[in-house]
């Protein structure tokens, strides 16, 4: 196939992408006509240029074997290393034997296991909260809590880089919903004075956004909202474990840990499993807990999970120095990037992208780096907005100098090829 066949399919796939497929508008009879018209994935498959549910053979952290060819690992939100620590390992073992594999319930009725409730009191502390209610993902924390609490009196004032599935539970929710422009003040308070004062408000916002690698000026969006009467609610999924006294996340980072109301974090990141939690009131966390559909109709986290989360954040107590050796390593090799003249935007974290803009070139930057043994995370739109396509690449606390070291050369290398730098 000539480079103008690829480009083609290319320049189509990913404006098919953009559009949902471009698929929805089509109007037949038979709804699965759309999914049969589908072909682009496939032919992108055929060219070795589809960047997306790739089978890996083996992931050891740092490390990870796609089709037998080792990968340095800069596609993982392992931020601490933790899924192979021996003692996480151990703990899951343990309580398997005693507790089995599933909890075999909801939470609501029989799947409340004295391990669920052990968490959550941990958690509560770890983030300074008086309690918190445990979940079985972090997609399903972020509906349970917004379809919860959001009623038709109340706004949303909701960044415009808040993750999916924030965006997916206020239209779960009956309050109406108002962005603001990313990590802009300004833009945030002008959305705040044009409300109704005696209207609910709840500002939600990312600690550290997920593509971007940058944080939420919590400081001063306290400060406004204050001023307007709002609360806050803070989707730390990417914060915790990388920011604060021993990874309590950004509100701790920013000694806000009594300002800001409501915490939401993940377990697919820092703490080595699966599942979410939020923090915050007591009051708020009973309302949460007996109007969260997406807890009251799921099953409950399994036992093993939750040994993961529970034996993570012992390590992360009893280690309290290891974000501070993340952060430094990230900015390392942050600053490395940005003396090849790469374009790392405003990152702060072990979030680090490499934003291209282009969609094609993005995909090929991928692609060859994947060949030269470098494994990232290829995002276009409508993952992010038009023309700021980009690398998502992250550090690993367990990621020694050679592993960062390689990929640096690979990345200079590629970027020099195809002319980014």
């Amino acid at each position: 196939m000539s480079a103008f066949d690829q480009k083609d399919i290319l320049s189509t796939f990913s404006s098919e992408v953009r559009g949902r497929f471009g698929l929805f508008k089509l109007k037949s009879s038979d709804i699965f006509e759309k999914c049969r018209l589908f072909k682009l994935a496939d032919k992108a498959k055929e060219l070795g240029l589809y960047p997306y549910f790739l089978e890996f053979d083996k992931n050891e952290g740092p490390v990870a074997y796609v089709r037998g060819e080792k990968k340095i690992m800069l596609g993982s939100n392992n931020y601490l290393g933790l899924t192979h620590h021996p003692k996480v390992k151990e703990s899951v073992v343990k309580i398997l034997q005693e507790y089995g594999t599933s909890a075999t319930g909801s939470r609501f009725l029989n799947g409340t296991l004295k391990l669920h409730m052990e968490l959550e009191e941990a958690l509560a502390e770890f983030v300074n909260k008086e309690k918190a209610l445990v979940f079985s993902t972090g997609y399903q924390t972020n509906l349970g809590i917004l379809s919860a609490l959001l009623g038709p009196n109340d706004y949303i004032i909701c960044d415009s880089k808040c993750h999916a599935s924030i965006i997916d539970g206020i239209q779960l929710g009956a309050a109406r919903k108002i962005n603001f422009r990313h990590n802009n003040l300004n833009s945030l308070e002008e959305r705040l004075s044009s409300l109704p004062s005696d209207f609910g408000k709840l500002i939600v916002v990312d600690g550290v956004y997920s593509m971007d690698g940058d944080i939420a000026p919590l400081p001063e969006i306290v400060d406004i909202a204050k001023k307007y009467g709002a609360r806050i609610f803070v989707d730390d999924a990417h914060g915790l474990g990388v920011l604060g006294y021993g990874g309590r996340g950004t509100a701790n980072h920013f000694n806000l840990d009594d300002k800001v109301d409501i915490i939401m974090g993940t377990f697919s990141k820092s703490f080595a499993s699966i599942g979410g939690f939020v923090a915050g009131d007591k009051s708020v966390i009973d309302f949460i807990q007996h109007f969260g559909r997406s807890m009251i109709f799921s099953a409950a986290l399994p036992p093993p999970c939750i040994a993961a989360v529970k034996t993570s954040l012992e390590i992360m107590k009893e280690n309290p120095e290891m974000p501070t050796i993340l952060l430094k390593k990230s900015e390392k090799y942050r600053n490395e990037l940005k003396r090849l003249k790469f374009n790392v935007g405003n990152s702060q974290t072990p979030i680090v992208p490499i934003i291209i803009g282009d969609e094609l070139k993005t995909i090929l930057f991928w692609k060859k780096l994947f060949d030269e043994g470098v494994y990232t995370n290829c995002i276009i739109p409508p993952a992010v907005p038009q023309g700021e396509s980009l690398l998502r690449t992250s550090i690993m606390l367990t990621h020694s100098d050679e592993h960062i070291e390689f990929a640096l050369e690979k990345i200079e290398k590629v970027g020099k090829e195809l002319y980014i730098i």
